[in-house]
């Protein structure tokens, strides 16, 4: 199957309406706030089933994997859709972390033993793959070294990798980063949950203390096309969750009254949320605009990425503040879901990288 990319940002193709139509229409079903609160406290830190039936019932594991190994064959745009709709309602899953960006490792990789052992199990939703990557210090320098041809050091900060089936490692060998295949169950690897200002996202550590693993093939720009994957994939998330965010402060303040009014009916109000709605409208169109050039190879595939990922984590970050604001003291309570979408925004913003430090690479590609 393949499926093109739709001509202006953000506008679905027919297969991709149809794709958004089906995972809201699940999700709506099986992740409202109180199973996606449910979720977050489970030991995995995220709903199993649900996942299962993402993956069984529509398949979205298996999206941007070819067919040839038992994927569905669509392009990296769909995977946008989903992560965009998952974003929309906070869904802790694997989607991120295994789905897109261990998918994308061993695709980018071009190890065809490799992609032959781990996509399928990927594809079916009966496995997770974690990728071990950042340092102390965040993405750019992977936090595991290679030394006497056995991996050593802790990656911080990976996505779901407790509980993940099988491992992705990017260590530096000498200068060099490679990929190496791990399995959980090595000698010498631990793994330790990790607590995070975002209790939707489940993070981990995981130790090497001289384990052996497989070396896979490893192409010179690795880390620089998988982070535009990466943050392309965020800044998906990002969209939906401003989004619902934008939607719960329009229904609050057309609910709540004050002085005999709907205090949505107050100008200063009605402006503010006309900014937070140019806000995602704006994120919407630059998230989909990097998509379609990383799914089309662009020559300005990381420039758009980093465009992406500065700009939505921002106006992620201004919408939820603003949700809060417009709740007022509810929106700080736990019960109230506008606190959620306000540690997602923060920590969605550190995720891969932080924005300034985006900003820095685009400054020095463009020699400013």
């Amino acid at each position: 199957m393949t499926s093109p990319v739709a001509d202006s940002p953000g506008i679905d193709t027919e297969e991709q309406a149809a794709l958004r139509s089906s995972v809201r229409d699940l999700l709506k079903r099986h992740s409202d706030s109180a199973a996606v609160r449910k979720a977050m406290e489970t030991e995995a830190r995220y709903d199993t089933a649900l996942w299962t039936r993402l993956c069984q019932e529509i398949g979205v594991a298996a999206l941007a994997i070819p067919e040839r190994f038992e994927g569905v064959g669509a392009s990296f745009m769909e995977c946008h859709v989903v992560q965009e709709e998952l974003g929309r309602t906070l869904t802790p899953s694997p989607m991120l972390g295994s789905a897109v960006l261990a998918t994308q490792a061993l695709l980018i990789s071009g190890d065809a033993a490799a992609c032959s052992r781990l996509l399928p199990g990927i594809a079916d939703g009966d496995s997770t793959v974690a990728v071990c990557w950042a340092g102390t210090a965040g993405w750019d320098s992977p936090g595991v070294h290679v030394q006497d041809g056995a991996l050593s050091g802790t990656a911080h900060y990976v996505l779901d990798g407790d509980h993940a089936d099988a491992l992705l490692v990017l260590a530096v060998d000498e200068h060099v980063v490679t990929l190496y295949e791990v399995p959980v169950d090595a000698e010498g690897l631990t793994r330790a949950a990790q607590p995070s200002m975002d209790p939707t996202r489940g993070l981990s550590t995981v130790t090497f203390d001289a384990v052996s693993g497989t070396a896979l093939s490893t192409p010179e720009d690795l880390m620089e096309r998988l982070t535009t994957a990466a943050i392309v994939a965020v800044s998906a998330e990002q969209v939906g969750a401003a989004q619902a965010a934008l939607d719960l402060t329009v229904a609050y303040t057309k609910d709540r009254r004050q002085f005999g009014r709907q205090i949505g009916s107050f100008q200063a109000l009605k402006h503010r949320m006309a900014d937070m709605y140019v806000l995602v409208e704006t994120a919407r169109s630059i998230s989909y605009a990097a998509a379609g050039a990383y799914a089309n190879n662009a020559a300005d595939a990381f420039e758009l990425a980093a465009t992406a990922k500065v700009y939505c984590s921002e106006a992620f970050s201004a919408v939820a503040g603003e949700t809060i604001q417009l709740h007022g003291g509810i929106g700080i309570t736990w019960e109230h879901d506008a606190q959620l979408y306000f540690k997602r925004a923060h920590g969605s913003s550190q995720l891969f990288g932080q924005p300034s430090d985006h900003l820095v690479r685009m400054a020095a590609m463009t020699g400013l």
